[in-house]
Protein backbone atom coordinates (compact mmCIF):
# COMPACT_ATOMS: atom_id res chain seq x y z
CA UNK A 1 0.00 0.00 0.00
CA UNK A 2 2.77 2.41 0.83
CA UNK A 3 6.45 3.07 1.20
CA UNK A 4 7.52 3.37 4.80
CA UNK A 5 10.60 4.03 6.82
CA UNK A 6 11.74 0.41 6.62
CA UNK A 7 13.16 -1.31 3.52
CA UNK A 8 10.74 -2.47 0.87
CA UNK A 9 9.35 -5.93 1.50
CA UNK A 10 9.25 -5.46 5.25
CA UNK A 11 5.72 -6.66 5.91
CA UNK A 12 5.86 -5.58 9.54
CA UNK A 13 6.69 -2.00 8.56
CA UNK A 14 3.80 -1.83 6.10
CA UNK A 15 1.44 -3.33 8.66
CA UNK A 16 2.64 -0.81 11.25
CA UNK A 17 1.92 2.06 8.89
CA UNK A 18 -1.55 0.69 8.14
CA UNK A 19 -2.42 0.20 11.81
CA UNK A 20 -1.28 3.74 12.60
CA UNK A 21 -3.28 5.19 9.71
CA UNK A 22 -6.46 3.32 10.70
CA UNK A 23 -6.28 4.19 14.40
CA UNK A 24 -5.28 7.82 13.92
CA UNK A 25 -7.98 8.28 11.28
CA UNK A 26 -10.48 6.85 13.77
CA UNK A 27 -9.34 9.31 16.43
CA UNK A 28 -9.48 12.18 13.93
CA UNK A 29 -13.07 11.14 13.23
CA UNK A 30 -13.92 11.41 16.93
CA UNK A 31 -12.02 14.70 17.12
CA UNK A 32 -14.28 16.33 14.54
CA UNK A 33 -17.41 14.63 15.84
CA UNK A 34 -16.75 16.38 19.16
CA UNK A 35 -16.05 19.72 17.51
CA UNK A 36 -19.29 19.82 15.53
CA UNK A 37 -21.67 18.81 18.29
CA UNK A 38 -21.79 22.41 19.53
CA UNK A 39 -23.13 23.91 16.25
CA UNK A 40 -25.83 21.23 16.26
CA UNK A 41 -27.01 22.04 19.80
CA UNK A 42 -26.15 25.73 20.10
CA UNK A 43 -29.76 26.93 19.82
CA UNK A 44 -30.52 25.01 23.03
CA UNK A 45 -27.36 26.39 24.65
CA UNK A 46 -28.36 29.90 23.58
CA UNK A 47 -31.81 29.49 25.10
CA UNK A 48 -30.60 28.00 28.40
CA UNK A 49 -27.91 30.60 29.03
CA UNK A 50 -29.76 33.51 27.32
CA UNK A 51 -26.89 34.28 24.96
CA UNK A 52 -26.50 36.57 21.96
CA UNK A 53 -25.05 35.36 18.66
CA UNK A 54 -21.88 37.23 19.56
CA UNK A 55 -21.56 35.19 22.78
CA UNK A 56 -22.25 31.96 20.94
CA UNK A 57 -19.45 32.77 18.53
CA UNK A 58 -17.17 33.50 21.48
CA UNK A 59 -17.39 29.87 22.60
CA UNK A 60 -15.43 28.92 19.50
CA UNK A 61 -13.05 31.85 20.00
CA UNK A 62 -12.04 30.65 23.47
CA UNK A 63 -11.68 27.08 22.20
CA UNK A 64 -9.18 28.28 19.62
CA UNK A 65 -7.42 30.68 22.00
CA UNK A 66 -6.38 27.63 24.01
CA UNK A 67 -5.81 25.66 20.82
CA UNK A 68 -3.33 28.10 19.29
CA UNK A 69 -1.71 29.09 22.59
CA UNK A 70 -0.77 25.47 23.26
CA UNK A 71 0.31 24.62 19.71
CA UNK A 72 3.88 26.06 19.85
CA UNK A 73 4.62 23.99 22.96
CA UNK A 74 3.10 20.82 21.53
CA UNK A 75 5.02 21.35 18.29
CA UNK A 76 8.23 21.65 20.33
CA UNK A 77 7.39 18.40 22.13
CA UNK A 78 6.55 16.57 18.90
CA UNK A 79 9.95 17.28 17.31
CA UNK A 80 11.85 16.02 20.38
CA UNK A 81 9.95 13.20 22.07
CA UNK A 82 7.92 10.11 21.19
CA UNK A 83 4.50 11.04 19.90
CA UNK A 84 2.54 7.87 20.66
CA UNK A 85 2.21 8.44 24.46
CA UNK A 86 1.35 12.09 23.89
CA UNK A 87 -1.36 11.11 21.39
CA UNK A 88 -2.87 8.71 23.95
CA UNK A 89 -2.90 11.40 26.63
CA UNK A 90 -4.50 13.90 24.25
CA UNK A 91 -7.20 11.41 23.23
CA UNK A 92 -8.08 10.61 26.83
CA UNK A 93 -8.15 14.31 27.67
CA UNK A 94 -10.60 15.01 24.82
CA UNK A 95 -12.89 12.21 26.04
CA UNK A 96 -12.74 13.51 29.62
CA UNK A 97 -13.68 17.07 28.64
CA UNK A 98 -16.73 15.87 26.74
CA UNK A 99 -17.86 13.74 29.65
CA UNK A 100 -17.51 16.57 32.16
CA UNK A 101 -19.72 18.83 30.05
CA UNK A 102 -22.65 17.32 31.96
CA UNK A 103 -21.59 19.34 35.01
CA UNK A 104 -21.47 22.71 33.22
CA UNK A 105 -24.21 25.08 34.40
CA UNK A 106 -23.00 28.57 33.47
CA UNK A 107 -21.53 30.30 30.45
CA UNK A 108 -18.06 30.85 31.95
CA UNK A 109 -17.71 27.15 32.84
CA UNK A 110 -18.70 26.24 29.30
CA UNK A 111 -15.95 28.52 27.99
CA UNK A 112 -13.38 26.92 30.31
CA UNK A 113 -14.46 23.47 29.17
CA UNK A 114 -14.02 24.54 25.55
CA UNK A 115 -10.53 25.86 26.29
CA UNK A 116 -9.45 22.57 27.87
CA UNK A 117 -10.83 20.68 24.89
CA UNK A 118 -8.83 22.96 22.59
CA UNK A 119 -5.55 21.95 24.24
CA UNK A 120 -6.32 18.26 23.68
CA UNK A 121 -7.36 18.72 20.06
CA UNK A 122 -4.32 20.88 19.26
CA UNK A 123 -2.01 18.20 20.64
CA UNK A 124 -3.56 15.45 18.55
CA UNK A 125 -3.72 17.63 15.44
CA UNK A 126 0.03 18.24 15.60
CA UNK A 127 1.35 14.84 16.66
CA UNK A 128 -0.74 12.59 14.40
CA UNK A 129 0.16 14.01 10.93
CA UNK A 130 3.83 14.32 11.91
CA UNK A 131 3.87 10.67 13.00
CA UNK A 132 2.20 9.54 9.77
CA UNK A 133 4.74 11.51 7.74
CA UNK A 134 7.45 9.24 9.17
CA UNK A 135 5.65 6.18 7.79
CA UNK A 136 4.91 7.51 4.28
CA UNK A 137 7.13 9.01 1.58
CA UNK A 138 6.32 12.35 -0.06
CA UNK A 139 4.60 10.80 -3.08
CA UNK A 140 2.52 8.51 -0.82
CA UNK A 141 1.88 11.13 1.84
CA UNK A 142 -1.02 12.82 0.03
CA UNK A 143 -2.87 9.48 -0.19
CA UNK A 144 -2.28 8.73 3.51
CA UNK A 145 -3.31 12.21 4.64
CA UNK A 146 -6.35 12.13 2.36
CA UNK A 147 -7.51 8.99 4.19
CA UNK A 148 -6.66 10.62 7.54
CA UNK A 149 -8.68 13.72 6.60
CA UNK A 150 -11.67 11.74 5.32
CA UNK A 151 -12.50 11.71 9.03
CA UNK A 152 -13.19 15.46 8.95
CA UNK A 153 -16.43 15.45 6.92
CA UNK A 154 -17.56 12.09 8.35
CA UNK A 155 -16.89 13.14 11.95
CA UNK A 156 -18.42 16.57 11.42
CA UNK A 157 -21.48 15.00 9.81
CA UNK A 158 -22.03 12.61 12.69
CA UNK A 159 -21.52 15.49 15.13
CA UNK A 160 -24.31 17.41 13.42
CA UNK A 161 -26.51 14.33 13.12
CA UNK A 162 -26.10 12.87 16.61
CA UNK A 163 -25.79 16.25 18.32
CA UNK A 164 -29.02 17.60 16.88
CA UNK A 165 -31.06 14.45 17.39
CA UNK A 166 -29.77 13.59 20.88
CA UNK A 167 -30.31 17.20 21.95
CA UNK A 168 -33.84 17.10 20.56
CA UNK A 169 -34.75 14.07 22.69
CA UNK A 170 -32.37 14.11 25.68
CA UNK A 171 -30.91 17.61 25.89
CA UNK A 172 -27.62 19.07 24.70
CA UNK A 173 -25.49 17.76 27.60
CA UNK A 174 -26.22 14.14 26.75
CA UNK A 175 -24.89 14.72 23.23
CA UNK A 176 -21.45 15.55 24.64
CA UNK A 177 -21.50 12.63 27.08
CA UNK A 178 -22.25 10.19 24.25
CA UNK A 179 -19.25 11.46 22.28
CA UNK A 180 -16.81 10.73 25.14
CA UNK A 181 -16.99 6.92 24.83
CA UNK A 182 -15.47 6.29 21.35
CA UNK A 183 -12.53 8.61 22.01
CA UNK A 184 -11.58 6.75 25.19
CA UNK A 185 -11.82 3.38 23.42
CA UNK A 186 -9.62 4.47 20.50
CA UNK A 187 -7.04 5.87 22.93
CA UNK A 188 -6.72 2.40 24.49
CA UNK A 189 -6.38 0.78 21.05
CA UNK A 190 -3.63 3.23 20.10
CA UNK A 191 -1.81 2.45 23.34
CA UNK A 192 -1.94 -1.32 22.70
CA UNK A 193 -1.55 -1.69 18.94
CA UNK A 194 0.18 1.35 17.42
CA UNK A 195 3.97 1.60 17.31
CA UNK A 196 6.19 4.67 17.20
CA UNK A 197 7.90 4.90 13.78
CA UNK A 198 11.54 5.71 13.21
CA UNK A 199 11.92 9.36 12.31
CA UNK A 200 12.82 10.00 8.68
CA UNK A 201 15.47 12.55 7.83
CA UNK A 202 17.87 11.21 10.45
CA UNK A 203 20.66 12.66 8.25
CA UNK A 204 19.35 16.13 9.03
CA UNK A 205 20.35 18.19 12.00
CA UNK A 206 18.57 16.66 14.99
CA UNK A 207 18.58 19.89 16.93
CA UNK A 208 15.58 22.11 16.16
CA UNK A 209 17.17 25.50 16.79
CA UNK A 210 15.74 28.99 16.54
CA UNK A 211 17.30 29.52 13.12
CA UNK A 212 15.65 26.47 11.59
CA UNK A 213 12.27 27.38 13.07
CA UNK A 214 12.62 30.95 11.79
CA UNK A 215 13.29 29.54 8.31
CA UNK A 216 9.61 28.62 8.12
CA UNK A 217 8.78 32.32 7.92
CA UNK A 218 10.72 32.64 4.66
CA UNK A 219 9.56 29.31 3.21
CA UNK A 220 7.13 30.47 0.52
CA UNK A 221 5.86 26.98 -0.30
CA UNK A 222 5.00 26.50 3.37
CA UNK A 223 3.44 29.95 3.71
CA UNK A 224 1.35 29.47 0.57
CA UNK A 225 -0.07 26.24 1.98
CA UNK A 226 -0.88 27.44 5.49
CA UNK A 227 -2.16 30.93 4.61
CA UNK A 228 -4.42 29.57 1.88
CA UNK A 229 -5.66 26.90 4.28
CA UNK A 230 -6.37 29.61 6.87
CA UNK A 231 -8.63 31.48 4.44
CA UNK A 232 -10.48 28.25 3.56
CA UNK A 233 -10.82 27.44 7.25
CA UNK A 234 -12.36 30.86 7.91
CA UNK A 235 -15.06 30.04 5.37
CA UNK A 236 -15.58 26.41 6.31
CA UNK A 237 -15.53 27.12 10.04
CA UNK A 238 -18.05 29.94 9.73
CA UNK A 239 -20.40 27.95 7.50
CA UNK A 240 -20.18 24.83 9.68
CA UNK A 241 -20.84 26.77 12.88
CA UNK A 242 -23.75 28.87 11.67
CA UNK A 243 -25.48 26.79 9.00
CA UNK A 244 -27.59 24.71 11.46
CA UNK A 245 -28.83 28.00 12.93
CA UNK A 246 -29.43 29.32 9.40
CA UNK A 247 -31.54 26.27 8.56
CA UNK A 248 -33.41 26.65 11.85
CA UNK A 249 -34.05 30.40 11.69
CA UNK A 250 -34.30 31.10 7.96
CA UNK A 251 -35.65 27.79 6.67
CA UNK A 252 -37.81 27.06 9.72
CA UNK A 253 -36.47 23.56 10.47
CA UNK A 254 -36.28 22.10 13.99
CA UNK A 255 -32.90 21.31 15.57
CA UNK A 256 -33.05 17.61 14.79
CA UNK A 257 -33.88 18.22 11.13
CA UNK A 258 -31.24 20.95 10.79
CA UNK A 259 -28.57 18.69 12.31
CA UNK A 260 -29.60 15.75 10.14
CA UNK A 261 -29.55 17.84 6.97
CA UNK A 262 -26.19 19.42 7.74
CA UNK A 263 -24.76 16.06 8.76
CA UNK A 264 -26.02 14.35 5.62
CA UNK A 265 -24.68 17.04 3.31
CA UNK A 266 -21.32 17.11 5.09
CA UNK A 267 -20.76 13.36 5.01
CA UNK A 268 -21.91 12.80 1.42
CA UNK A 269 -20.44 15.90 -0.20
CA UNK A 270 -17.45 16.33 2.12
CA UNK A 271 -16.43 12.68 2.07
CA UNK A 272 -16.87 12.37 -1.68
CA UNK A 273 -14.97 15.59 -2.27
CA UNK A 274 -12.06 14.62 0.02
CA UNK A 275 -11.64 11.35 -1.87
CA UNK A 276 -11.99 13.01 -5.29
CA UNK A 277 -9.57 15.78 -4.37
CA UNK A 278 -6.99 13.32 -3.07
CA UNK A 279 -7.30 11.14 -6.19
CA UNK A 280 -7.11 14.18 -8.48
CA UNK A 281 -4.04 15.54 -6.71
CA UNK A 282 -2.35 12.11 -6.85
CA UNK A 283 -2.87 11.88 -10.62
CA UNK A 284 -1.83 15.48 -11.22
CA UNK A 285 1.21 15.17 -8.93
CA UNK A 286 2.76 12.68 -11.33
CA UNK A 287 3.36 15.68 -13.59
CA UNK A 288 3.97 18.45 -11.06
CA UNK A 289 4.16 19.04 -7.32
CA UNK A 290 2.15 22.20 -7.89
CA UNK A 291 -0.99 20.01 -8.00
CA UNK A 292 -1.10 19.97 -4.19
CA UNK A 293 -1.74 23.72 -4.39
CA UNK A 294 -3.83 23.90 -7.56
CA UNK A 295 -6.51 21.45 -6.33
CA UNK A 296 -7.41 23.49 -3.21
CA UNK A 297 -7.15 26.73 -5.25
CA UNK A 298 -9.67 25.48 -7.80
CA UNK A 299 -11.94 24.07 -5.09
CA UNK A 300 -12.07 27.38 -3.19
CA UNK A 301 -12.87 29.34 -6.34
CA UNK A 302 -15.62 26.95 -7.46
CA UNK A 303 -17.27 27.09 -4.02
CA UNK A 304 -18.12 30.78 -4.30
CA UNK A 305 -21.08 30.71 -6.77
CA UNK A 306 -23.11 27.96 -5.04
CA UNK A 307 -22.43 29.48 -1.60
CA UNK A 308 -23.70 32.84 -2.86
CA UNK A 309 -26.98 31.27 -4.02
CA UNK A 310 -27.25 29.26 -0.79
CA UNK A 311 -27.06 32.35 1.42
CA UNK A 312 -28.99 34.84 -0.67
CA UNK A 313 -31.06 32.82 -3.15
CA UNK A 314 -34.50 31.23 -2.83
CA UNK A 315 -35.04 28.67 -0.07
CA UNK A 316 -35.73 25.96 -2.64
CA UNK A 317 -32.06 26.14 -3.72
CA UNK A 318 -30.52 26.36 -0.24
CA UNK A 319 -29.78 22.66 0.21
CA UNK A 320 -28.48 21.74 -3.28
CA UNK A 321 -26.28 24.84 -3.36
CA UNK A 322 -25.01 24.09 0.14
CA UNK A 323 -24.07 20.60 -1.02
CA UNK A 324 -22.13 21.96 -4.00
CA UNK A 325 -20.31 24.53 -1.86
CA UNK A 326 -19.30 21.92 0.71
CA UNK A 327 -18.10 19.60 -2.06
CA UNK A 328 -15.83 22.22 -3.59
CA UNK A 329 -14.48 23.46 -0.25
CA UNK A 330 -13.37 19.96 0.81
CA UNK A 331 -11.52 19.20 -2.46
CA UNK A 332 -8.19 20.40 -1.11
CA UNK A 333 -8.29 18.89 2.39
CA UNK A 334 -5.80 16.08 1.78
CA UNK A 335 -3.52 17.85 -0.71
CA UNK A 336 -3.03 20.98 1.38
CA UNK A 337 -1.86 18.99 4.42
CA UNK A 338 0.54 17.03 2.22
CA UNK A 339 1.80 20.32 0.76
CA UNK A 340 2.53 21.64 4.26
CA UNK A 341 4.58 18.59 5.29
CA UNK A 342 6.39 18.31 1.96
CA UNK A 343 7.50 21.95 2.15
CA UNK A 344 9.59 21.47 5.31
CA UNK A 345 12.52 19.27 6.42
CA UNK A 346 11.76 16.16 8.48
CA UNK A 347 13.18 17.61 11.71
CA UNK A 348 10.63 20.44 11.59
CA UNK A 349 7.44 18.54 10.79
CA UNK A 350 5.75 18.83 14.19
CA UNK A 351 6.81 22.47 14.47
CA UNK A 352 5.49 23.11 10.95
CA UNK A 353 2.15 21.49 11.83
CA UNK A 354 2.02 23.61 14.98
CA UNK A 355 2.59 26.69 12.85
CA UNK A 356 -0.12 25.60 10.44
CA UNK A 357 -2.63 25.06 13.23
CA UNK A 358 -1.71 28.40 14.79
CA UNK A 359 -2.21 30.33 11.55
CA UNK A 360 -5.31 28.58 10.25
CA UNK A 361 -7.13 29.01 13.55
CA UNK A 362 -5.92 32.51 14.49
CA UNK A 363 -6.84 33.79 11.04
CA UNK A 364 -9.42 31.12 10.21
CA UNK A 365 -12.20 29.57 12.26
CA UNK A 366 -11.33 31.29 15.55
CA UNK A 367 -12.48 34.75 14.42
CA UNK A 368 -14.99 33.63 11.76
CA UNK A 369 -17.77 32.42 14.04
CA UNK A 370 -17.58 35.55 16.18
CA UNK A 371 -17.35 37.97 13.24
CA UNK A 372 -20.34 36.33 11.58
CA UNK A 373 -22.22 36.50 14.89
CA UNK A 374 -21.49 40.22 15.28
CA UNK A 375 -22.65 40.95 11.72
CA UNK A 376 -25.75 38.82 12.34
CA UNK A 377 -26.59 40.75 15.53
CA UNK A 378 -26.35 44.06 13.64
CA UNK A 379 -28.03 42.95 10.41
CA UNK A 380 -28.93 39.33 9.67
CA UNK A 381 -27.36 35.90 9.37
CA UNK A 382 -27.39 35.99 5.56
CA UNK A 383 -25.02 38.95 5.50
CA UNK A 384 -22.88 37.41 8.22
CA UNK A 385 -22.36 34.23 6.21
CA UNK A 386 -21.69 36.32 3.10
CA UNK A 387 -18.27 37.22 4.54
CA UNK A 388 -17.13 33.67 3.79
CA UNK A 389 -17.45 34.33 0.06
CA UNK A 390 -14.62 36.86 0.25
CA UNK A 391 -12.25 34.57 2.13
CA UNK A 392 -12.79 31.74 -0.38
CA UNK A 393 -11.61 34.05 -3.16
CA UNK A 394 -8.62 35.07 -1.04
CA UNK A 395 -7.77 31.39 -0.44
CA UNK A 396 -7.75 30.63 -4.16
CA UNK A 397 -5.36 33.52 -4.83
CA UNK A 398 -2.95 32.48 -2.06
CA UNK A 399 -2.84 28.82 -3.13
CA UNK A 400 -2.12 29.86 -6.71
CA UNK A 401 0.75 32.04 -5.49
CA UNK A 402 2.12 29.22 -3.31
CA UNK A 403 2.14 26.80 -6.23
CA UNK A 404 5.00 28.81 -7.77
CA UNK A 405 7.29 27.56 -4.98
CA UNK A 406 6.10 23.95 -4.67
CA UNK A 407 9.05 21.53 -4.17
CA UNK A 408 9.71 18.49 -6.32
CA UNK A 409 8.12 15.33 -4.92
CA UNK A 410 10.27 12.31 -4.00
CA UNK A 411 9.17 8.75 -4.62
CA UNK A 412 10.66 7.20 -1.50
CA UNK A 413 11.93 7.98 1.95
CA UNK A 414 15.38 6.82 0.87
CA UNK A 415 15.39 9.45 -1.89
CA UNK A 416 14.42 12.15 0.61
CA UNK A 417 17.35 11.17 2.81
CA UNK A 418 19.83 11.15 -0.06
Amino acid sequence: MSEVTKPKGNVGAVAGATVALVLLTGMNFVNYLDRYILPAVQEQVKGEFHLTDDQLGSLTVWFFVAYVASSPFTGWLGDRFKRKPMIVIAALGIAAMNFFTASVHDYMSLNLRHMALGVGEASFGIFAPALLADFYSEKRRNAALTIFNVAIPVGAALGFLLGGNIAQSHGWRMAFIASAVPGALIAVLILIFMREPERTGAHEKAQVDKGSVASLLSNKAYLGAILGYAAVTFSLGGISFWMPSFLHRVNGRDLGAAGTIMGGITVVCGLGSTLVGGWWANRWSKKTGKALYYVPAIGAALAVPPALVCFFGPSSLTLPMLGLAVFFIFLGTGPVNAATLNAVPANLRATAMAGQLFVLHVFGDMPSSKIIGIVSDHSNLRLGLGITLITMVVASVIFTWGARYAPRLHASVEEVAA
